[in-house]
């Protein structure tokens, strides 16, 4: 990964001198900027040729797959069999369930030839994603531990806050019973954002097979959601739990010092690391400074660094330095395995307290009309007391469009404060009968 051919002695080696790393643009200045830029230059992605198309690199591979294999895990204890259907169907077969494609018919491609030759009936591509199947009776069950695992993978995973609840019928999966989600916030923008979403379906899609399936959202959206979460303006930022590389160590050979000594030392430690079952990595690249490689990697999100140079190996200590705060921190080789442990885990709580921090610094509840426009404008995730009436919510809508896009619900929380005989939906005046989250989305 990175790796590069060792020095030896104590003959100083010709260092390229890179000055070109860093980030164009500034999280808080122009946020969709920033966040191409740390995708692509933390080599997460690469962009296509076709335009929604990119490349998972296998930093973001990497990601996924930590995420996929407790996913899986959980999936198998619940007795869920996975099943993969064909790229194509026809559209004899979409039309089965007309309710459920017309929400899809503005998305669906069409493939109508096949080289040169014009397709007998064209062949539309799948709408839906990877389903997992239940019986009836299990839909119930399985939904709640499915919400469960979701929460699980983004606060204790990627260390993400999230609101657990309802869409809306307006909101809910085009022609499905009901729609669950996770919902994260986005401070820097003031939007809200669907971290994952679970659709009881009942029979209508599956109709053509006869079975019954939940649809859901993939874990390749919640990593975007933890990048504009943790990011910052030296790029990613990774919760340990989901770090492909935990521990990066770099070393740090000054004028005359003794090379072979120090990378030694650095491969020790990297062995330790990894026999603890911590995922550590050794960049001995002679082409790049210890500085470059120090921004390299910071880019990268890697939540801890080690660097040992002359120094350290004479006091047969390490320097640590934390991606999260920057905190360098001084550590006897002999407590090496106990110190980074502690400090991974401090770095993963830090993290999901920071956001969880400025997240509720952001919730807003409201009563009114005017209170409502106030804290939109003002960039909140509002709590407010709502009719539940589906004309209601489309006024909103037409009420708050502009440039910045229309407020909508993003969610009945399952977690329902008290709701006062007497309140009155902020929108109508009518009776409330529920409080629901609200705001601008992605």
């Amino acid at each position: 990964m990175s790796t590069g051919k060792g020095g030896g002695g104590k003959k100083k080696k010709e260092v390229k001198k890179e000055t070109k790393l860093g980030m164009a643009y500034k999280k808080d200045d122009n946020f969709g900027e920033w966040f191409s830029e740390v995708v692509v230059n933390s080599e997460m992605i690469e962009y296509y040729d076709i335009s929604g198309c990119y490349i998972l690199r296998p930093w973001a591979m990497e990601i996924y797959e930590l995420l996929k294999e407790f996913f899986d895990a959980e999936l198998k204890k619940m007795k869920v069999k996975p099943y993969y259907f064909p790229l194509f169907v026809t559209e004899n077969v979409l039309q089965k369930e007309k309710d459920h494609i017309e929400g899809f018919a503005p998305e669906v491609a069409w493939v109508t030839k096949s080289g040169k030759s014009d397709l007998e009936a064209p062949i539309a591509i799948r709408p839906t994603r990877v389903v997992n199947f239940f019986g009836k009776k299990d839909i119930q069950l399985t939904q709640l531990k499915k919400r469960q695992m979701k929460r699980k993978i983004y606060e204790e995973f990627l260390a993400v806050p999230v609101s657990k609840g309802m869409k809306t019928e307006m909101e809910k999966f085009a022609g499905g019973l009901y729609t669950t989600s996770v919902e994260a916030f986005i401070p820097n923008t003031g939007r809200g954002i669907q971290g994952a979403t679970s659709h009881c379906l009942g029979q209508n899609f599956a109709k053509m097979f006869d079975i019954t399936f939940e649809n859901e959202k993939g874990s390749k959206e919640m990593v975007g959601v933890m990048v504009m979460t943790h990011g910052d303006d030296k790029g990613l930022v990774l919760p340990p739990r989901v770090a492909p590389v935990q521990v990066i160590v770099i070393p740090v050979p000054y004028k005359d010092a003794d090379t072979t000594a120090i990378k030694g030392a650095c491969e020790s430690t990297v062995y330790t690391l990894n026999q603890s079952g911590i995922r550590a990595d050794l960049d001995i690249r002679e082409n790049y400074s210890p500085g470059w490689k120090y921004s390299h990697w910071e880019m990268k999100g890697v939540p801890l660094r080690i660097e040992i140079g002359p120094k350290d190996l004479a006091n047969k200590q390490v320097r640590m330095v934390r991606r999260d705060n920057g905190a360098k921190i001084d550590v006897p080789v002999t407590n090496l395995v106990e110190e980074v442990s502690l400090i991974l885990d401090g770095i993963q709580a830090n993290l999901f307290n920071t956001a969880r921090e400025k997240r509720d610094a952001c919730i807003e509840v409201i009563k009114t009309w005017d209170e409502f426009m106030a804290a939109l404008n003002n960039k909140k995730l509002i709590l407010a007391p709502w009719c539940d009436e589906e004309e209601v919510e489309k006024d909103v809508k037409a009420r708050t469009k502009g440039d910045l896009g229309a407020a909508k619900t993003l969610c009945t929380p399952f977690d329902q404060p008290e709701l006062p005989e007497g309140t009155l939906c902020f929108a109508s005046g009518k009776p409330a009968k529920k409080w629901s989250f609200w705001g601008r989305s992605y």
